[in-house]
C-alpha cells in the first residue's frame, strides 16, 4: 500500500506566483526580455534545506525562460566568512542538478564600485560619516510608532564626510570610531529607512582580498547593489527582505543608470520545517558543543549532512516543487521530505537481505552438504534492475526480533511449534530451542519442508509469517549506524526561555554491530543505495569496503514518527 504522507500543504502542487510575475513581464518586454536571476549565499555556514527552495527556484525560473543565474557569494563580513564554506556552496549547488552562468561572483568583486557609490551618495548629501557606536545608532533609531532621534553628526559637512570616508578607507581609525550612514528618513515607520549603516571599519582579513579593505559595506548596501551591476531582472528573496525592499529602491533610485536592466526584488515564504532548525548560529552551536560531528553530520539539516545521509538530490528538487512558491508562511512536516526520499529510493534501490540481531537456526532434516542456489529479484519496483542470487543452506541466521519463546495470540513469526515461510525459500518449523548456561536463546533447531518452496505447497496451506534470513556461512558481518531525527520536538526553537538543545533526541543516532548482510552488498561500490528488506533504505558509506562493510540508514520504510504525532 503506498504510503500517504501527513504534511501537504493545502496549496496547489504547482503554485508559483513569481512564475507569473515573469511570464508577464516577458509579455510587456520589460528589460529587453531578459531574464536573469542569482542564488546569492553569504559564506559563513553551510547551506541547509531551506536554501535548497531558492536554489530550485532561482534556477530553474531561469532554466524555464531561456535566461541565466549567477553565483554570487555576499561576502561582506570577513569576521565570519571562510573559503571552507565557498567551497561547501559550490559542491551542494552541482550535487543538487544545477550549474551557474559564467564564473562564480563575489560581492568583494565589487568593493571598488561600491566604494564609488558611497562617495556618490556623500556628495549628494545623501550619505553622511556618524561617530555614534552601533548600539547608540540603534537607540536613536526608536521605535517603529515614533520618530527616531538623528545623529549630532547627521548635518556634517559633505567635504568632512568625504575626507572621514577617505581616511577609513586607508586605515586611519579604529573599529567602532566611525560608520558611514544614508541619510534617508529618520521619522519613517520603516526602520530600515532610518538612516542605515553603509560601511563599517573591519581590520579583519578578508577571505578574498586579505588585508587590501578596512571598510566593508554592509548586506544592505552590497546585495543590491551585486544585482545591479551584474543585470539582474528579478531578485527573489525569502519574505525577511520584504520591510528591506523600500531600501533595495531607495539605492537604486539614487545610484542606477538609465537604460541599464534594473532588478525587482520579489519575496516569497522561506521553507520553515518542523523537527529542526534553520538559524546558521544554531546549527554552528550544534557544531561548536559537538553535538554534532560537523556541518555535515547526516542528522544535521544541511544539504551536506543530507548527501551523507544518502539522500537522493532528486527527491530534495522534488519535494521542494512539490510545496510550491507562495507568499503565506507555514511549517512544512519533515516527514514530507521523508516521503520523497522513500518514493524516489522505493523505484531506485535494489533489495537485499539482513539480519540486524543474528540468531542461528540450523535445519535438522537439510541435508548437510546440499545447497540451494536460485534467482531473487532485485527491485520489484524495476523489473529491469535483474536478479540477484541466493544461497540457501542448512545452517541460517534470522533476526533474533523474529522469534519469541511465549507469544501472544496474534503473533506471526516464528515461535516454538509455529511454521513460517523464510523470504524466497521455504516453509520452517522450529522443533527446539537451544540455551545456554545463563538461558539466553543462543540457537534454534527447525525443519523445513521440501515442498514449500516459493510458497507453494501440495496441501495448499498458508503461513501468515515471512521472515528475513542469511546464509551462515555466506552472510558477511557489517557494522550499521542509524540515524534518526536530530529533535524530538516538532518547534526545538519555539519555546520562550528554553534551549532548543533541550529537544535533542537521544536516539537519533545509533550503532549496530556485528549485522550480518546477503554477501552481494559487500560488492556494492561506495555511495551506492539499497534496500534492506523490512529494514530500510541504506547506503554504503565511504568507509565501505568489501573486508570492512559500513552501512547509514538513510531512511525507515514508512513514517515511523506518525504514530508518536497522533497519540
Amino acid at each position: 500500500m503506498k504510503e500517504n504522507p501527513q504534511a501537504e500543504p493545502a496549496d496547489d502542487k504547482r503554485n508559483n506566483f513569481i512564475e507569473t510575475i515573469i511570464e508577464e513581464d516577458l509579455k510587456n518586454g520589460k528589460n529587453g526580455g531578459a531574464i536573469q536571476t542569482r542564488f546569492p549565499p553569504e559564506p559563513n555556514g553551510y547551506l541547509h534545506i531551506g536554501h535548497a527552495k531558492s536554489i530550485v527556484l532561482n534556477f530553474t525560473m531561469a532554466r524555464k525562460f531561456g535566461g541565466k543565474c549567477n553565483l554570487r557569494f555576499d561576502d561582506t563580513n570577513p569576521v565570519k566568512e571562510e573559503e571552507r564554506y565557498v567551497q561547501s556552496i559550490q559542491e551542494d549547488v552541482r550535487w543538487l542538478g544545477f550549474e551557474w552562468d559564467g564564473p562564480v561572483r563575489y560581492a568583494s568583486d565589487y568593493f571598488e564600485e561600491l566604494y564609488q557609490f558611497a562617495l556618490r551618495l556623500i556628495q549628494a548629501d545623501k550619505a553622511y560619516v556618524c561617530e555614534l557606536t552601533a548600539e547608540q545608532v540603534s537607540e536613536y533609531r526608536g521605535v517603529p510608532t515614533r520618530p527616531g532621534k538623528p545623529s549630532p553628526w547627521r548635518d556634517r559637512p559633505i567635504a568632512e564626510s568625504l575626507e572621514i570616508f577617505h581616511k577609513m578607507r586607508k586605515g586611519h581609525y579604529p573599529e567602532g570610531q566611525y560608520l558611514l550612514r544614508a541619510k534617508i528618513d529618520m521619522a519613517s515607520p520603516n526602520m530600515h529607512m532610518r538612516d542605515p549603516i553603509l560601511y563599517r571599519i573591519r581590520h579583519a582579513e578578508h577571505h578574498r582580498t586579505g588585508s587590501e579593505w578596512c571598510i566593508y559595506p554592509m548586506y544592505d548596501f552590497a546585495h543590491g547593489q551585486g544585482d545591479y551591476f551584474e543585470g539582474v531582472t528579478h531578485s527573489l528573496c525569502t519574505l525577511e527582505f520584504e520591510v528591506h525592499r523600500p531600501l533595495y529602491d531607495w539605492f537604486l533610485d539614487n545610484l542606477a543608470e538609465p537604460g541599464r536592466p534594473r532588478p525587482q526584488q520579489i519575496e516569497f515564504a522561506r521553507l520553515n520545517m518542523s523537527y529542526t532548525v534553520m538559524s546558521k548560529r544554531k546549527l554552528l552551536e550544534l557544531v561548536e558543543t559537538k553535538v554534532v560531528t560537523g556541518w555535515d553530520d547526516p542528522r544535521m539539516p544541511t544539504l551536506s549532512g543530507m548527501r551523507n545521509r544518502g539522500y537522493p538530490p532528486e527527491a530534495i528538487r522534488a519535494f521542494v516543487e512539490r510545496i510550491g512558491v507562495a507568499r503565506r508562511e507555514n511549517v512544512i512536516d519533515l516527514s514530507l521530505l521523508e516521503f520523497f526520499v522513500r518514493e524516489h529510493l522505493n523505484k531506485t534501490a535494489p533489495r537485499y537481505m539482513a539480519v540486524l540481531h543474528p540468531l542461528k537456526v540450523v535445519l535438522t532434516n537439510y541435508p548437510p552438504t546440499q545447497a540451494h542456489i536460485y534467482p531473487a529479484i532485485l527491485n520489484p519496483e524495476d523489473p529491469s534492475a535483474g536478479e540477484r542470487l541466493l544461497d540457501f543452506s542448512r545452517e541460517l541466521y534470522i533476526d533474533r526480533d523474529d522469534f519469541m519463546e511465549n507469544p501472544p495470540k496474534d503473533y506471526f513469526r516464528l515461535a516454538p511449534g509455529a511454521e513460517v515461510r523464510l523470504r524466497y525459500g521455504y516453509y520452517i518449523t522450529c522443533q527446539e530451542v537451544v540455551k545456554d548456561a545463563e538461558g539466553n536463546v543462543v540457537e534454534l533447531r527447525c525443519t523445513y519442508d521440501p515442498d514449500s518452496f516459493g510458497g507453494t505447497t501440495a496441501d495448499g496451506r498458508k503461513v501468515k509469517g515471512t521472515i528475513q534470513w542469511v546464509n551462515a556461512k555466506r552472510a558477511r558481518p557489517a557494522t550499521i549506524r542509524l540515524f534518526d531525527r536530530l529533535f524530538n520536538d516538532p518547534t526545538p526553537d519555539g519555546h520562550k526561555d528554553r534551549d532548543f538543545k533541550e529537544f535533542l533526541n537521544p536516539d537519533s543516532l545509533k550503532y549496530l554491530h556485528n549485522c550480518l548482510v546477503e554477501p552481494a552488498v559487500a560488492k556494492l561500490p561506495r555511495f551506492t543505495h539499497f534496500q534492506l528488506e523490512r529494514v530500510g533504505y541504506f547506503f554504503t558509506t565511504a568507509s565501505h569496503r568489501a573486508d570492512e562493510i559500513h552501512l547509514d540508514r538513510t531512511s525507515t520504510l514508512r513514517d515511523s514518527w506518525a504514530k508518536q504525532k497522533k497519540s
